[in-house]
Parts: C-alpha cells; structure tokens; sequence
C-alpha cells in the first residue's frame, strides 16, 4: 500500500495549456505537487504524467534533457482530453540528487559513456526513483485506473504494483529531427527498457 500523505494546500493555476488546480503534498519527507485538469475523481483511464524534478531542463532551459519537453507535452495531452493529472515528485537526478546529476553528465561528457554508466562508475544507482508517492496521490484524488504518460515500463510496473491500474502508455518522446542532440540520451534510455523509435541513420 502506498504511504500515509497528507494535502498541505491548493489553489487555482492558470497555465499555458489551460486551468488546473494544484494541490501540494508531504508525506512526512519531502513535498510533492499534483496538477490536476478537469474532473478525475472515480474516472477510468485518467491521463497521467509522473514527472520528477529537473532543475537543469525546467529551471535552466538545459537541452541535454527532454524533460522540459515531456512535462509541455503530458499538459497539452491532458488538455486535449479534457482531464488528467501531473504529479511532480522531488526526485532531482533520478533521486541521486543534483551533485550526482552534475558529476555524473560532466563524467558522461568527459569519457564519452553513457550517463547511466557514469552513475555507477561514481558510486550511486542507476535510478533511485520510486513512486509510492505518486500513487498515494492517485488514491486521495481517488483515481485508480490511468493512461500513463511515458516511455518507461518499468515505471508503470512500480505504479501498477502499487494498485494502479495502468491501462496503457501514451508516449511522451520529443523528435529527434529536430533535438538531434538527444540522440545518445534516448540510445540509452532504450537500452535500458524505454520504448522509443530511433530514425533511421541514427543507429551506430
């Protein structure tokens, strides 16, 4: 079962992809954030992003990323479908933290390896995210069958086993014609489970 939160408070938002209501949460360690759009309580198949920290993407416009993009790209789907919900998760560096982030892509950078790599070359997990939060969320806006805004399984596996229906994935990947930058990012992010489409010419 997820673990015991509690809503701190909530207010209107006025976004760029239309109003929502956001709700802030603790657990009793950290903070968390839910956006909700439109009606989802006892909904099926509510659209749903979970989305961790990126100060780099979302505070300094980075574009090593496509975290930015995923996050304008699950609003403007949710909007689309009149209803869904973003929960947002203080989980900086895949939950290494943003000294680990740092390190980690200068390491990547500097021997030109994989960033999954570098986080183990530097000591720390290959992913230290976990999501007990983010169906604790879901079950206090009682939402408990989504459609999952990502390109990760693994991630609906932890959600789902959790007791959320998972319905499908809805993918949340940026073109790599146009961010030809992040081509070695998403190589390995399918190497390590993502459903993601490399154009062809890109493989090596």
């Amino acid at each position: 079962m997820p673990r015991a939160i509690v809503r701190l408070a909530e207010r209107p938002l006025a976004t760029k992809f239309g109003s929502w209501r956001e709700i802030l949460y603790y657990d009793g360690v950290a903070e968390s954030v839910a956006l909700v759009h439109g009606e989802v309580s006892g909904q099926e198949e509510v659209p749903c992003r979970v989305h961790s920290a990126c100060i780099s993407a979302h505070v300094f416009n980075s574009i090593e990323c496509d975290c930015r993009e995923q996050m304008a790209t699950s609003q403007a789907t949710i909007q689309e479908h009149g209803r869904g919900v973003v929960i947002w998760l203080d989980q900086e560096g895949r939950a290494n933290g943003h000294f680990a982030l740092m390190l980690a892509t200068q390491l990547s950078a500097e021997e030109g390896i994989p960033q999954t790599e570098a986080y183990r070359r530097l000591g720390y997990g290959d992913d230290q995210r976990h999501y007990e939060q983010a169906t604790a969320i879901l079950y206090d806006l009682r939402v408990t069958s989504i459609r999952l805004l990502t390109n990760s399984p693994a991630k609906a596996g932890a959600i789902a086993g959790d007791g959320i229906k998972v319905a499908n994935l809805l993918p949340v990947a940026v073109d790599l014609a146009r961010h030809p930058q992040l081509r070695d990012y998403y190589r390995d992010k399918i190497n390590h489970g993502h459903i993601l489409d490399m154009p062809t010419g890109t493989e090596r």
